[in-house]
C-alpha cells in the first residue's frame, strides 16, 4: 500500500500531445483573425509618419529661408519615392547643406499643379513653373512660399490610404489637410 502511494506521488500531470496541437490551432485562428487589423493599423501609422516628417520638413525649410535669407527648396520625386531640402546656391556663401529622404517602399508621393500664378512683387518669387517628374517647393526669404509650388501633396498607400499635406490659404506654411485624410 505504502509502495501504491509513493507511485502516485511520483506521476506528474502532463499535457498529452492531442492537447499541445489544440492549443496551437486555437492560436492561429486568433491571429489569423487578428493580423488583418494590425496590418492596417501598421500601415496606417507609416503613412502618418511619412506625413509628418514631411511636414516637418516644409517648416524647418522655411525657418531656414528666412533665417539664411536666401531661398530654400524642398524638391519632390515621385519616381524614385524621394524628397530633400536644399538653400539655393549662388545667393550668397551660404552652403547648401542638401538632405535627401526616401519613403517607405510601401507609400507612393504625388502633387498638385499650382491653380493659378499670381505673381507678388517681390524679387525672389521669380521662379520658373514646375515641370516634370520633379517639382519644387520653394520657401522665400520673406516667409512666403512661392507661387509657382505645388498647393498639395498626396501621400498614398496600398489600398487608397492617403494624406494630403496642403499648403494653408495665407500661404505661409503647409498644413495636414484633415478633411482629406483616409484610412
Amino acid at each position: 500500500m505504502i509502495f501504491a502511494i509513493g507511485k502516485l506521488r511520483n506521476k506528474r500531470r502532463a499535457f498529452t500531445l492531442v492537447e499541445l496541437i489544440v492549443v496551437m490551432v486555437m492560436m492561429l485562428v486568433v491571429m489569423a483573425v487578428i493580423f488583418p487589423a494590425l496590418k492596417g493599423f501598421f500601415r496606417g501609422r507609416n503613412l502618418d509618419n511619412e506625413a509628418r516628417q514631411f511636414l516637418s520638413l516644409t517648416r524647418y525649410g522655411q525657418s531656414r529661408a528666412v533665417s539664411e535669407g536666401v531661398p530654400v527648396e524642398l524638391w519632390i520625386n515621385p519616381k524614385q519615392g524621394s524628397y530633400g531640402l536644399q538653400a539655393l546656391s549662388g545667393y550668397s556663401e551660404t552652403q547648401t547643406n542638401a538632405q535627401r529622404f526616401t519613403l517607405d517602399d510601401t507609400v507612393k508621393i504625388s502633387f498638385s499643379a499650382p491653380s493659378a500664378v499670381l505673381v507678388r512683387s517681390n524679387y525672389w518669387t521669380q521662379a520658373s513653373g514646375q515641370f516634370g517628374a520633379v517639382t519644387k517647393i520653394r520657401f522665400q526669404p520673406d516667409g512666403f512660399i512661392s507661387d509657382t509650388s505645388p498647393e498639395n501633396i498626396f501621400f498614398r498607400q496600398g489600398d487608397g490610404s492617403e494624406v494630403w499635406v496642403g499648403e494653408a490659404p495665407t500661404h505661409l506654411q503647409y498644413e495636414i489637410e484633415t478633411g482629406h485624410y483616409h484610412h
